[in-house]
C-alpha cells in the first residue's frame, strides 16, 4: 500500500490502494513542477544539477535549459508566460513563449533578495513569491552573504512594480511553499524549519491579513527526514504538502487525513494530466506520479 490513511475522508480524495509510479529517475534533486496542458508535459527543476527538464508520456525526459541559474519554483501566468525563481541570480524572471526574458523582481528596498523559491499567481495578475535563503547554500545555489536581515513573502501588483512585503519581518524562519484556496480568499504559506503552515485572509487589494497557525508538526524541520516544502490546494480546498514519508493531505479544517507514501523525499508537487487529476511528485532523484479522485484547485493558467 502506498497511501497511509489517518481518516476515512481520504478515500474521497485518493484510492487508498493507488500505486505511486516512478516515471523518471537519475537526477540530483528535483523541484518546481508545473504542468503545461497545451503541450501535455511537465516542467521541473534540478537545482544542484543546474538544469531544467521536461517530461511527457510521448517523449520521456528532455533537457530544456542548462545552465538554468539553479531555478526552483515555476508557474505560468494567464498569458502563458513562465515565471521562474532563480537561486543563482536571486531573481524572479518572466520568460515569454518566444524566449524573451525579463527580470520582474531582484531587490527589496535596495537590498538584493535572498533567493526566490516558490511563486504563484492570482486571477487578477498579482504575483506572490517566497524568499528564503536556500539559494545561498552550497549545492542549491551560490554561497554568499545575505543582504536582507529576514526571510519574507512578497507580492507584485498586476501590471508590475516593486515587490511589496506581505508578511512581517521575522514572521517566518524560512518561508517556502505557498498556495491559494480554490476561491483565492485564503493563502497558505509553510515554514520549512518550523515544520508548520500559516494561513492568511487575502484582501481585494492583495494584502494578507489575519495571519494564524493552520497546521504544525509536519516532521521536525530536519530536511533529510522530509519537511514542508512544495504545497498545493485541491479543488475542494484540502491542502497537500510535502513532509516526512511523502505528501501529507490536510483538510480545510486542519485535520491530517493521511500520507501519500513516496520512497524518496519529495521536494514539490503539482497536478497535471488532461483532467488535472494526476499528482506529480518530483523527489530527490526521481519523478513520481499518482492518480487522485480530485483535481487541482483551478489556477489562472488552467
Amino acid at each position: 500500500m502506498t497511501v497511509s490513511v489517518k481518516s476515512e475522508q481520504l478515500a474521497e480524495l485518493i484510492d487508498p490502494g493507488a500505486d505511486v509510479e516512478r516515471v523518471a529517475t537519475g537526477f540530483t534533486f528535483t523541484e518546481g513542477p508545473i504542468w503545461n496542458q497545451e503541450g501535455a508535459f511537465l516542467l521541473f527543476s534540478d537545482m544542484p544539477g543546474d538544469v531544467r527538464r521536461r517530461w511527457s508520456e510521448r517523449d520521456g525526459v528532455q533537457e530544456v535549459m542548462r545552465p538554468s541559474n539553479k531555478c526552483n519554483g515555476m508557474v505560468y501566468d494567464a498569458a502563458g508566460n513562465l515565471l521562474v525563481c532563480e537561486h543563482v541570480t536571486s531573481t524572479l524572471v518572466r520568460e515569454q513563449p518566444d524566449g524573451t526574458r525579463e527580470t520582474i523582481a531582484s531587490h527589496y528596498q535596495g537590498k538584493e533578495l535572498n533567493s526566490p523559491n516558490d511563486v504563484i499567481t492570482r486571477s487578477d495578475g498579482t504575483i506572490y513569491f517566497s524568499d528564503p535563503v536556500f539559494g545561498r547554500v552550497p549545492g542549491f545555489g551560490v554561497e554568499r552573504e545575505q543582504d536582507l536581515s529576514f526571510q519574507g513573502v512578497y507580492r507584485i501588483p498586476p501590471g508590475g512594480g516593486e515587490p511589496e512585503l506581505v508578511v512581517a519581518e521575522g514572521e517566518f524562519g524560512q518561508p517556502n511553499g505557498l498556495c491559494f484556496s480554490p476561491d483565492e480568499s485564503l493563502m497558505y504559506i509553510n515554514d520549512t524549519p518550523r515544520a508548520l503552515i500559516r494561513v492568511y485572509d487575502v484582501q481585494p487589494d492583495g494584502a494578507l491579513t489575519g495571519g494564524r497557525l493552520f497546521f504544525e508538526g509536519i516532521g521536525n524541520g530536519v530536511i533529510e527526514e522530509g519537511v514542508p516544502d512544495g504545497m498545493k490546494c485541491d479543488e475542494r480546498g484540502n491542502v497537500w504538502v510535502t513532509g516526512p514519508g511523502g505528501v501529507w493531505v490536510i483538510s480545510r479544517q486542519a485535520e491530517h487525513l493521511g500520507v501519500i507514501e513516496v520512497p524518496e523525499n519529495v521536494g514539490n508537487i503539482a497536478w497535471g494530466g488532461s483532467d488535472w487529476k494526476t499528482l506529480y511528485m518530483p523527489s530527490s532523484t526521481s519523478l513520481y506520479r499518482v492518480p487522485t479522485k480530485v483535481a487541482s484547485a483551478r489556477l489562472p493558467y488552467h
